[in-house]
């Protein structure tokens, strides 16, 4: 162990950090349980608007559990990683309605409400309660795989392990809430992923990777990211003023969001969209005509690329009931939260794609 290393952070933390965020300092729980469900697999720059439009829409946990779970979505829309949402969603509840309104305020009972694991449990102990929990996200393995010349795999369970018991050997027992933000800090502006300001950190005359110029290997990480592709063609099926949605189900992307009558393809289509099978099963002999084929729309993904196009469909009679699909009119388009593959649609304002 290295004793200077905690001792020069908070000295570096006390005299040379200025990075700010609006829940710095923050002891509200539910706000520190908001900032952090937000910028779970969210850059803290996106992350930002969304805080401040969730406390604005949901100032306590009681707003947040009272209020319809679309209107929850619809603000989360374009956030990505819905599940997050739908858990927020879910733990508001319990809170609001089995626990009095009630934050819990130990580790162990925080980390028993969903959504919430290690890191988050950590966060809100510490930040809110000031229990001398170490939280481990990625600047902080970074920081300790650097500083101490560590190659164990972040990602393996070994990994996690380890820098979890690091972390907590390091922690300040009495300023716990100063040093586990210290330390966040510390990996976002100095011991950053690219870049690193090795020349001017505190920590260069002790730290491993900076001696042994390894700093561009660590942290190592075991496992490659496998990404796949799909194509998803979504018709907009229009009768009279109004058009057929659904609500996403399933574990796949995007659950709980909505969306128009999707086709996903194997691979791009190719052939005309009137004589695909799919649409003909679903209109069930529904007179149609093609009025509009969108240019192809693409989204990067985490795990995936998302290809597709929207194709507008005007038919004569409605869908039959059982299709899963229920009409509403244009205008109410924008009540509904739908993925940020479709509202890049939505939101083009070539015509004839505009729909409004």
């Amino acid at each position: 162990m290295k004793p200077d290393f905690t001792r020069k952070l908070l000295q570096w933390n006390k005299e040379s950090n200025t990075r700010s965020m609006p829940w710095k300092g923050e002891k509200d729980p539910y706000r520190i349980w908001l900032s952090e469900i937000i910028l779970q697999q969210t850059r803290v720059e996106q992350g930002l608007a969304y805080y401040h439009k969730f406390i604005d829409t949901f100032p306590t946990v009681q707003h947040l559990a009272d209020a319809p779970e679309k209107e929850v979505f619809k603000c989360w829309e374009g956030l990505g990683y819905y599940s997050r949402c739908k858990n927020l969603i879910a733990t508001a509840k319990k809170i609001a309605y089995e626990l009095n309104g009630v934050f819990p305020s130990t580790y162990d009972s925080i980390k028993e409400l969903k959504g919430i694991g290690p890191y988050t449990a950590a966060a809100i102990a510490s930040f809110a309660f000031n229990q001398p929990k170490a939280v481990v996200d990625g600047n902080v393995q970074r920081v300790l795989s650097r500083y101490f010349g560590i190659s164990t795999p972040i990602d393996t369970t070994s990994g996690k392990k380890l820098y979890q018991e690091l972390a907590q050997a390091l922690i300040d027992t009495d300023q716990p809430a100063i040093y586990n933000q210290a330390i966040m800090d510390f990996g976002a502006v100095i011991c950053k992923p690219q870049s690193p300001l090795c020349a001017t950190c505190i920590q260069n005359q002790d730290c491993e990777a900076f001696k042994h110029d390894l700093v561009k290997q660590l942290p190592v990480k075991e496992k490659t990211l496998v990404k796949s592709t799909r194509w998803l063609y979504y018709f907009i099926i229009v009768s009279e003023d109004k058009v057929y949605i659904r609500q996403r189900t399933g574990r796949d992307i995007w659950e709980n969001l909505h969306e128009f009558v999707l086709y996903e393809a194997k691979g791009p289509v190719d052939t005309a969209f009137h004589e695909l099978p799919f649409l003909t099963d679903l209109l069930k002999g529904n007179p149609f005509s093609v009025a509009h084929i969108s240019k192809m729309f693409r989204q990067q993904l985490t795990h995936q690329t998302i290809n597709g196009q929207f194709i507008t469909i005007n038919i004569h009679q409605p869908l039959t009931t059982g299709s899963g699909y229920f009409p509403v009119s244009k205008s109410q388009l924008t009540d509904y939260p739908f993925p940020k593959f479709i509202n890049m649609f939505l939101q083009e304002t070539s015509s004839p794609a505009r729909l409004f």
